[in-house]
């Protein structure tokens, strides 16, 4: 399971909180979970006059006191229900029921970037019409802060007459908190509650407001407004906006501190759908599960068949592969890349070497002398000494010196509140082989420097052979113009897809390390109980800053271009992605150091300049989506999971998931094949001017043919034509192991660019 970057407190304690509070209300109901009831609604008898009767009705059948905690008819059609096992069964063989699936629990994900992704220079290719101020992008996540500078509603018309939905009023929150900027707040609770007991009201707002930050943090990022002189402490100082800064926000509180339940993730995207939000913003994932069992795939289709484009963050689970997210081919998934941005922190060791580290501190400075030095794992009596966690520090060991901890189990930010508790007066925190050379900066409670793992390994090499070691940690400020940027972020979950290998995922990458963005003030930088200081800003890292980036991003095409589909914006911003730096050199990864593949990065990084202007798309309509399921071979019920409604594939019909009409190509050889030939076919639609494209293919499988038929396309204004793209494996297995490669389009003005991984099974 995908689990967040950030570093505060209340994630990582929500797990314990979760077990602690799950344990007591399974006490009290010990036989019983939330399961989600999905039914197919054209099977009604007609005894029923409405739909919820049936619904209440199958659901007596099998339980007397069961009550429906949520109905559902945009995301899904069925109901949210508390049910034994046995009951759950019993229901699920009526007639009529669709499936009944166990409620999920999903996690977060957790101002330079409009400058590094060009929108400065381009405000001209934006217009400041109504038409970007028509544009309504839905937050799913933590809630929001209305008080934020962030979500400033001057020079923004009326409220658009499409909307139609509400400011919920609840704790802390009222009607007034909404304005022509942040226009709807909303929040879910009812499927959290079921499973863990009542919000505790003294320490969240069960309303929308934010009580976490994350919420604030990714909904100013997808369309805050522009403020000037931003900054956390001074670092990042400069003017902050969103991607969409005209656009309006609407908040869908459906994440707590014992996490985001799927019930209440159906009932944010049900309201959304029906309040006309244009895009949804969701930076959370759960465990992998096909298709037709995820909760958030099924309410991203009724979104897409009602034309709104569903992002999500990829997860943070890199660089491990397979580790993805939210995969289902009618989700936007995005991974994360870094910017050019850096906030570097000097380890000067008493020995003359010195070391680049990162560090958001800001406070009482150490002293100019070098202070003693000593490794966490040497001053504590617990096997996991090095690890700095609560109570394994011997306080008289560390006293007045610097501490050296490594990273892992704990938050790293937590680390530091642990070394600082025992009276030290610093810390180097040290990557371990799991996190490489990234570094991802924190806003530490004590002096502190986050170092790689060769940094650290050679600071432990002067700590051990060193009889009085010391050490001065040198803080440097705000850097930009850092080379090379973006590199994929190690922590940014990897394909291949787990769930269907022949769609290729993640779609691209986008800015998701050190982002600034709106913070809530219900909590300091850090999220750690100790912290009180409050910020209006604050920095953090994971895919759920680069998904909003992409959101608001997509909310900007939409507005130039609002007859376009969900499917045409995504394939905008795909195929004009980048994978090489200004010098011709391969995105890097920062994982490896090395070039990084279609599996780190999807189609590339987003460019958001060249998506206005794409030449080609690759559209999908429902239909297409239908026949994909049908190639799965979904069975009629699992397919109307996901439809809401009977759809027959054609029994002579040959379906092929490889004929998806998705910009990106994962090929995928049988097992054992040593050669074989495997076609896909694609239909482009010119968006521009009339033109004529030719193909090209670049591939490092020497051992694969890659051809193209017809290899010229002639398009008139918004025509389509189809190509196919033949792969043939010459059986040798000199690269038996994944291969890359690209296609693309070229009128000599646009070009057209989708990635290749080939893969045998």
């Amino acid at each position: 399971m995908a689990s967040s970057i950030r570093t505060t407190l209340p994630l990582l304690l929500s797990v314990l909180l979760f077990l602690g509070r799950y344990d007591a209300a399974q006490a009290a109901q010990p036989e019983r979970g939330t399961y989600i009831v999905h039914v197919a609604k054209s099977e009604m008898p007609q005894s029923f006059e409405h739909h919820t009767l049936w619904y209440e009705s199958s659901l007596k059948s099998v339980s007397d006191s069961a009550e429906m905690i949520y109905t559902y008819d945009n995301a899904i059609h069925g109901y949210a229900t508390r049910l034994t096992a046995e009951e759950a069964r019993l229901l699920e063989s009526q007639s009529g029921i669709l499936a009944v699936l166990p409620e999920m629990r999903y996690e977060l994900h957790t101002t330079r970037t409009p400058q590094f992704l060009g929108l400065d220079k381009s405000a001209d290719m934006f217009p400041e019409s109504s038409s970007a101020s028509d544009v309504i992008i839905g937050v799913l996540d933590t809630g929001v802060w209305p008080e934020s500078k962030s979500f400033d509603d001057t020079g923004l018309g009326p409220v658009p007459s499409s909307w139609k939905g509400e400011c919920e009023v609840g704790t802390n929150f009222s009607a007034s908190n909404c304005n022509r900027k942040l226009i709807g707040a909303r929040f879910f609770a009812k499927g959290c509650e079921a499973m863990l007991g009542p919000i505790n009201e003294t320490e969240e707002s069960r309303s929308p407001r934010d009580d976490d930050g994350h919420g604030t943090h990714t909904a100013s990022t997808a369309a805050g407004s522009v403020v000037s002189g931003a900054s956390l402490f001074g670092y990042a100082a400069g003017t902050a906006r969103g991607m969409a800064t005209r656009a309006r926000v609407a908040v869908y509180k459906v994440c707590w501190k014992g996490g985001c339940f799927s019930s209440d993730i159906l009932a944010a995207i049900e309201s959304a759908i029906q309040d006309n939000a244009n895009v949804l913003s969701l930076s959370l994932g759960g465990g992998m599960a096909d298709y037709f069992r995820d909760s958030v795939a099924i309410g991203a289709f009724s979104a897409m068949e009602k034309g709104i484009l569903v992002s999500c963050s990829a997860g943070n689970a890199g660089p491990s592969p397979y580790s993805l997210s939210n995969v289902a081919p009618w989700i936007t998934t995005v991974g994360a890349g870094t910017l050019d941005r850096d906030f570097p922190a000097y380890v000067a060791l008493g020995n003359g070497l010195n070391f680049s580290g990162v560090s958001l501190y800001r406070g009482n400075a150490l002293p100019d002398s070098p202070l003693p030095f000593v490794y966490a794992g040497n001053a504590s009596n617990a096997t996991n000494g090095n690890l700095c966690v609560t109570g394994t520090l011997s306080p008289e060991k560390v006293a007045g010196k610097i501490v050296l901890c490594d990273r892992g189990l704990t938050a790293r930010v937590q680390k530091g509140s642990v070394v600082k508790s025992a009276g030290a007066l610093g810390m180097v925190l040290s990557n371990t082989a799991a996190n490489g050379e990234e570094l991802v900066a924190d806003a530490h409670l004590l002096p502190a420097s986050a170092v790689g793992e060769k940094a650290g390994d050679a600071i432990k090499k002067y700590l051990f052979s060193e009889a009085k070691p010391t050490v001065s940690i040198l803080f440097e400020g705000t850097k930009v113009g850092i080379q090379p940027s973006p590199v994929v972020a190690a922590f940014s979950s990897r394909g291949p897809n787990s769930i269907t290998p022949q769609i290729l995922k993640p779609d691209l990458i986008a800015p998701g390390v050190n982002i600034l963005a709106g913070w809530s003030k219900a909590v300091g930088p850090t999220g750690l109980p100790v912290d009180n200081r409050r910020v209006d800003f604050n920095i953090i890292s994971g895919t759920s800053m680069s998904c909003p980036h992409v959101s608001g991003l997509a909310a900007l095409i939409k507005s130039v271009h609002p007859e376009w589909s969900p499917a045409a914006v995504r394939s905008a911003l795909m195929t004009t992605a980048y994978t090489v730096y200004k010098t011709g050199a391969k995105l890097q990864d920062s994982a490896t150091g090395k070039p990084s593949t279609p599996f780190d990065h999807g189609a590339g990084h987003v460019d958001p300049v060249a998506a206005l202007n794409p030449g080609l798309v690759y559209d999908l309509t429902v239909d297409d989506y239908l026949g994909f399921l049908c190639a799965l071979n979904y069975s009629a019920s699992e397919i109307n999971t996901l439809a809401k409604r009977k759809f027959e594939c054609e029994a002579g019909k040959q379906y092929s998931v490889n004929d998806l009409n998705y910009p990106s190509f994962a090929v995928l050889f049988e097992s054992g094949s040593g050669s074989g030939v495997v076609k896909h076919s694609r239909t482009v639609t010119n968006v521009g001017p009339a033109g004529t494209y030719k193909a090209s293919v670049t591939s490092d499988a020497a051992s694969v043919k890659i051809s193209v038929e017809p290899e010229v396309l002639s398009l008139k204004e918004n025509e389509k034509k189809s190509f196919i793209v033949t792969f043939s494996s010459s059986g040798s297995t000199q690269d038996r192991v994944n291969a890359f490669g690209r296609l693309e389009w070229s009128d000599g003005k646009h070009v057209v660019g989708t990635p290749i991984s080939i893969n045998w099974g």
